[in-house]
């Protein structure tokens, strides 16, 4: 029998000397922690301020988790009636729900109660407010195309999610203004043909406002979107760290590398200190700036409506769709269709999923099944920037059009002008924003275009010698140049023939024509500038253009 004796190299130490290394050896002999942490804690991350607009959506996540779960400790989801006799003498004897008396005292008797209401409150805004844009930044650097489609709707469902949390939220302390909101989604479901009814009486529990909503919203609020969220998160995460980062157009970028700082011990310490930045950003907003003041709003009543009633800003857009949505109503085989709910409800989905699927489209009209690691200038694609500012100005003029009250009233204009201008304002502001868009594109690239021709203005001016003025240009570096030039630019598709390899007549279908003519929209003459080729600048060099 031979035995088997492990000895040592002599370029290695013999075993772990301390107890963290024993148990870190210890824990790798089990999960192979070591093989898997050595690529990933080196991995490298681009140095780019844009990129901290993800970071801030998600430390304000985690605002929201810790501020959240200390909140449960004291909040009661319930809607039984008792008679307020708390801190705020105003409402002492009046009557409310549990959910409203907890959120009060919360509010002034439990210590530091209101300071965390307020950041948890503020931490969702701007939770949802970081979230798009952080996708605005992703959508107009065309950082969403392959291989990041899927991360993408994992971002949209994390904004689409995180926008009916927030409105759950704050709905639970049903006071008069939440309530007003309850109310407002109640009326959005009833507008649903046929089944309506139904739908309203399974959610609230029976009639409006029933006994159980709070109860309900709650267990939804805590417990199952966030769930759901956190496991999203973690999948985005995962593909992010799974792809690599997407890095600007720069030299020596390409889409085989990554140029930036690692993972450890850089990249996390920066981090580290930017999570407590946000923090402390959110912790000054939630101790100096009011937010959701249910006291002055008073508990849930639904006899009564409350003036100035709007939802957050998140919330907003949906609102506008219902003040500037004409009081269209039909009967309809002995139904009654209220389209001017029913129709701004359909309407609001399909705001977000017409940026949502975005990718796919342009995906479908390129044909291009290539990886992208590489961003792009927004510039460089004009109708795709021109399509996000006009998604953008609609956005913006929904969400003025749902304060057209408070609009009216601060500046003394009259709210049905405004909600008029508001109505033609939605077919007609993001076709002029996509024009002018565009050519503002065309504009900087045809300037990108003339400095890689001309030079760069030196701001001196010579006199030649036949008495004419001109301004001398300086060549770019190489550098500039590699940055005007370096990106790819797509030609536009051709009509596919009418017939065979045969002879024989074929029909082209619409959606293929339908393809060609948006390829020549996106790609064509009136679609972007050509950028100068190496040759032609080549060329220009050795004939002394400069």
């Amino acid at each position: 029998m031979t035995s088997a004796h492990h000895t040592p190299s002599s370029g290695h130490r013999a075993g772990p000397t301390s107890s963290g290394e024993k148990l870190a050896t210890w824990a790798d002999g089990r999960l192979g922690l070591f093989a898997i942490a050595k690529p990933n804690l080196r991995k490298i991350f681009p140095d780019h301020w844009s990129y901290m607009l993800g970071e801030v959506a998600l430390y304000s996540f985690l605002v929201i988790i810790l501020t959240g779960v200390y909140l449960t400790f004291w909040f009661k989801p319930s809607m039984a009636e008792v008679v307020y006799d708390g801190s705020y003498v105003p409402l002492i004897g009046v009557r409310m729900s549990q959910a409203f008396e907890s959120t009060m005292n919360i509010s002034f008797a439990l210590r530091g109660g209101l300071l965390l209401r307020q950041i948890h409150h503020w931490a969702a805004i701007v939770f949802i407010a970081s979230m798009l844009v952080h996708m605005m930044r992703v959508f107009f650097t065309g950082a969403f195309r392959k291989p990041r489609e899927i991360n993408w709707l994992f971002g949209a469902g994390l904004l689409i999610l995180g926008m009916f949390d927030g409105f759950m939220g704050y709905s639970l302390p049903d006071d008069l203004l939440s309530g007003t909101g309850v109310r407002f989604m109640e009326g959005a479901m009833l507008s649903v043909p046929i089944v309506g009814t139904y739908i309203s009486f399974f959610f609230f529990g029976g009639e409006f406002p029933g006994v159980e909503l709070i109860a309900r919203l709650f267990t939804i609020h805590v417990l199952l979107i966030p769930g759901i969220m956190l496991g999203l998160l973690v999948a985005h995460l995962m593909l992010v760290f799974y792809h690599k980062h997407t890095q600007s157009l720069g030299p020596g970028r390409s889409n085989k590398n990554v140029v930036g700082m690692p993972l450890l011990p850089v990249y996390m310490a920066k981090a580290g200190g930017f999570f407590f930045l946000v923090f402390g950003v959110l912790a000054a907003m939630g101790a100096i700036a009011q937010i959701n003041p249910i006291w002055s709003y008073g508990p849930y009543r639904p006899d009564q409506v409350t003036t100035n009633a709007q939802p957050d800003w998140y919330m907003g857009y949906s609102e506008g769709l219902i003040r500037l949505m004409p009081g269209w109503e039909i009967n309809f085989l002995g139904h009654t269709l209220q389209l001017g709910v029913f129709i701004p409800l359909v309407v609001f989905p399909t705001v977000l999923l017409i940026l949502w699927l975005y990718p796919f489209l342009e995906a479908w009209i390129t044909g291009d099944d290539r990886e992208h690691h590489i961003t792009e200038r927004p510039r460089n694609n004009p109708v795709r920037t021109a399509f996000g500012a006009a998604w953008t100005a609609v956005y913006v003029l929904l969400l003025l059009g749902g304060g057209n009250d408070l609009l009216a009233t601060h500046f003394q204009l009259s709210i049905d002008v405004i909600t008029w201008a508001a109505r033609v304002g939605f077919f007609v502001v993001p076709v002029v924003v996509f024009v002018i868009t565009k050519r503002i594109c065309l504009g900087l690239q045809r300037r990108d275009r003339e400095k890689v021709e001309h030079g760069r203005e030196s701001g001196v001016i010579k006199r030649l010698s036949h008495g004419e003025y001109v301004e001398l240009h300086e060549p770019l570096s190489r550098e500039q140049l590699f940055t005007l030039t370096a990106h790819e630019q797509y030609l536009p598709r051709e009509m596919p023939p009418t017939t065979d390899e045969s002879g024989v007549q074929r029909k082209v279908k619409w959606i293929e024509k339908l393809r060609v003519r948006l390829s020549r929209a996106y790609f064509g003459e009136e679609g972007q500038i050509p950028k100068v080729t190496a040759e032609e600048h080549k060329e220009r060099v050795s004939s002394g253009h400069h």
